[in-house]
């Protein structure tokens, strides 16, 4: 029935939405439009109308918005189970507004008019990676920050750090050669790091010698290339990540051996 179409109702609703009235409704007769968001999560819902009247609605979350250029700070310190969040800002705005949570299913939303910029969060929990944000509006009602909210600052924070769960999956050895061997890994995944995770361990050991060597690898590494191996030595791999509150369990490879000769191909 697409020919009997009039046009199209976009409804543009902020996440969390704490406003009494309804999302804001654009009457469109394109099949596209442009939208001017901040940093918050936002859902949009499309419907068409005809004669007839209007269809269902089409959901669609927008994506998540990531970005380095942002204008100011978000400081955040522990008292407790809650948090004391403080930012400088660039100019006087009308009124912040605040928003936290551990994902799109799990933000709170608070409106900040004072021009002190500081704001207390409660009820944290420990071991959950919460996202802050911080945005600027200079319309202070609730229903048009669609339109005129910028984002300041955007941080991360967990009340209570604690250590991965889980080691890095899929350890897998290549390239073994008699003196060297490329380690590669997964990272852990964010869930389960329980904290920010700070990097990883890799310990080699020589199952003949009971020898063991350890390497220490920032957070961004996914692979190592092991050196100085004996040829003609069966060696294993041991994994861990690590956060402040230390390290967790390891993840061990299949152990692999080192040639006298040339290079051992990977076995499917």
């Amino acid at each position: 029935q697409s020919k009997h179409i009039l046009g199209y109702f976009v409804n543009v609703e902020r996440i969390p939405n704490n406003c009494s009235n309804s999302p804001n409704r654009i009457f469109l007769k394109d099949r596209k439009i442009l939208l001017n968001l901040s940093m918050a999560y936002f859902r949009v819902n499309i419907s068409a109308y005809n004669e007839a009247g209007e269809s269902p609605q089409a959901i669609y979350l927008v994506p998540e918005f990531f970005a380095t250029d942002l204008p100011g700070q978000i400081h955040v310190k522990r008292q407790g189970s809650n948090a004391g969040v403080t930012w400088t800002p660039e100019y006087n705005p009308k009124c912040f507004v605040v928003d936290w949570g551990t994902g799109k299913g799990d933000m709170h939303m608070k409106i900040v008019t004072t021009a002190t910029g500081n704001f207390t969060l409660e009820n944290f929990k420990p071991y959950k990676l919460y996202k802050i944000m911080v945005h600027a509006s200079d319309v202070c009602q609730c229903e048009n920050f669609i339109r005129h909210e910028k984002t300041f600052g955007v941080t991360h924070f967990y009340s209570v750090e604690g250590v991965p769960r889980t080691g890095p999956t899929n350890v897998t050895i290549l390239n073994i050669t008699k003196h060297s061997a490329l380690v590669k890994w997964n990272k852990i995944a964010a869930e389960d790091c329980l904290g920010f995770l700070q990097g990883y361990r890799i310990s080699y050991t020589d199952l003949s010698t009971k020898k063991t060597l350890a390497v220490t690898l920032n957070s961004s590494t996914t692979s190592y290339h092991l050196t100085g191996l004996k040829e003609k030595t069966i060696y294993r791999v041991q994994i861990s990540g690590f956060t402040d509150a230390g390290e967790g369990p390891l993840t061990l490879s299949q152990p692999f051996s080192t040639p006298k000769y040339g290079i051992v191909k990977p076995q499917c």
